[in-house]
């Protein structure tokens, strides 16, 4: 296991992990950063035993993935995915854009459970990335929001990979949402929301923005987080530049 709990999210430079000889590129940059863990998400077509001879030439691991269900049902071979890379945790980008209605969310989480269950059997554990979206109330039950509905009703083998900035998008609170899934959150991620002056809200950087990150990082504690990720889909600076600064912040902060 790496040494440091930080990972980065390679969603973050997408860019530069089309072809095998960017991701090597991209991994070689993160190392020098400090960062000893990824979530590789967004990569290209780059087969798994040649992801993970990168990984073991930078002295680093892959700490969670990114799945379609589709993906996910394909049982075999996202196993010898995982398998392959030493990793145990995947999990989808989220669910419900088009605006599900009860039924359908239950119907998703029930669908969803029986995914967990089955491939956490082999020891493949899925879990959950939420956006602001899952904080709207469901058309025909109003006093219901999806990503509550998902934690209520959801196997115990679907994990939640908290992303703070999708929560403060939604104008709650990330560390009430974080003591919500608490022993069910290996992995978590981490980016930061800042103000425009016309009052846009905007992803920026780990500590350069509002959260609480005292808060957030003792919540994450408390909900015995393996892995903390850092992402930022989009923003004002280098994508590589802000992973370090948001990896410097992290270790200012008692993170390690």
């Amino acid at each position: 296991m790496a040494k440091s709990v930080i990972g980065a999210q390679l969603y973050t430079v997408r860019e530069h992990c089309k072809t095998a000889e960017d991701l090597a590129k991209t991994l070689a940059r993160l190392r020098k950063i400090g960062y000893e863990a990824v979530q590789v998400s967004a990569v290209g077509p780059i087969p798994a035993g040649e992801i993970k001879k990168m990984l073991d030439g930078e002295g680093m691991v892959c700490a969670v993935t990114h799945k379609s269900i589709d993906q996910m049902k394909a049982t075999e071979e996202v196993l010898e995915y995982h398998q392959t890379l030493g990793c145990k945790y995947t999990a989808i980008g989220g669910y419900g854009w088009d605006n599900p209605n009860l039924a359908q969310w239950k119907a998703f989480a029930k669908e969803y459970s029986d995914i967990a269950r089955n491939l956490a059997a082999k020891g493949l554990h899925v879990g959950y990335h939420n956006h602001s979206h899952e904080l709207t109330r469901i058309s025909d039950a109003p006093t219901v929001s999806p990503l509550q509905l998902l934690i209520d009703e959801c196997d115990k083998a679907v994990w939640f990979e908290i992303d703070t900035y999708w929560i403060a998008h939604a104008g709650a609170e990330p560390p009430a949402w974080l003591d919500k899934v608490a022993g069910r959150m290996p992995c978590v991620h981490l980016k930061d929301m800042s103000i425009t002056a016309k009052r846009e809200q905007k992803m920026c950087e780990v500590g350069a923005g509002n959260l609480n990150w005292p808060r957030v990082l003792d919540a994450c504690k408390r909900a015995g987080v393996e892995w903390y990720l850092v992402e930022r889909d989009n923003g004002d600076l280098d994508p590589f530049e802000s992973l370090k600064i948001s990896f410097d912040n992290l270790r200012a902060m008692g993170l390690h």
